[in-house]
């Protein structure tokens, strides 16, 4: 016979919810405090489905080993694919190495290349994009899929709305995001639910040299530090 799914009564969600609020916390603690000790990091985002014998996984490699041999510390989500060149880009450059890992039930495991003290275990998707928010000094955006784009709008739309400071956001591959901006100019911006400004720390390139000089250009006038 078919096991019945229980289904929980509005007074145990609220029982729940409310013991749920210390392990939210918890997170919180955890993450400010170890992140608060790292320095200066870039973000790497992308697919985890991306292979390693992939050009753009080659790519995150050359780039995350430059973003680290250019002094910044490298995070990735931790687990396979484009997060997986990152932590090993920055791991072959001797750099900063950090792993912020979410529990899912697929595609999602730590990689080997993050530094020990640096890999963190999220539960909650929201409290690890705070992590990612708050301590990175620049986005880098490889191809991906949902997931990608969330963090990618969600930190423009944090810029747009003044809930942080500005940094660089450089989405990599012409060939993968064109199509997409050029939607993004030809039709929001077109119908006036954006200002061209919003556009401005939006840079699409294809070399990992071009990652490091818009970083390193957007430092020159401004200073390095949490973002809220």
């Amino acid at each position: 016979m078919r096991s019945e799914k229980h289904h929980k009564g509005w007074n145990e969600i609220k029982t729940n919810d409310s013991w749920a609020i210390f392990k939210i916390m918890g997170e919180f603690v955890n993450g400010f405090e170890r992140m608060s000790k790292i320095g200066p990091c870039v973000s790497i985002f992308g697919s985890a489905r991306t292979k390693e014998e992939d050009p753009y996984y080659k790519l995150a490699v050359s780039i995350a080993k430059s973003i680290a041999e250019a002094g910044y510390g490298v995070i990735t989500g931790g687990g396979p694919g484009i997060m997986e060149a990152g932590n090993r880009g920055a791991n072959l450059a001797g750099g900063t190495s950090v792993g912020l890992n979410i529990d899912l039930p697929f595609e999602q495991h730590d990689n080997p290349y993050i530094d020990n003290d640096k890999s963190l275990d999220f539960d909650y998707f929201f409290v690890r994009k705070v992590m990612f928010v708050k301590y990175s000094q620049g986005f880098v955006v490889m191809p991906g899929g949902f997931g990608t784009l969330d963090e990618l709008f969600e930190a423009i739309t944090l810029i747009q709305t003044h809930k942080i400071g500005k940094f660089p956001i450089i989405l990599v591959g012409s060939e993968f995001w064109t199509g997409l901006m050029d939607w993004v100019k030809g039709t929001m911006l077109k119908m006036g639910n954006i200002s061209p400004e919003d556009l401005n720390l939006i840079k699409i390139v294809d070399t990992e040299e071009e990652v490091v000089e818009i970083i390193d250009s957007f430092y020159k006038g401004h200073s390095m530090s949490p973002n809220f």
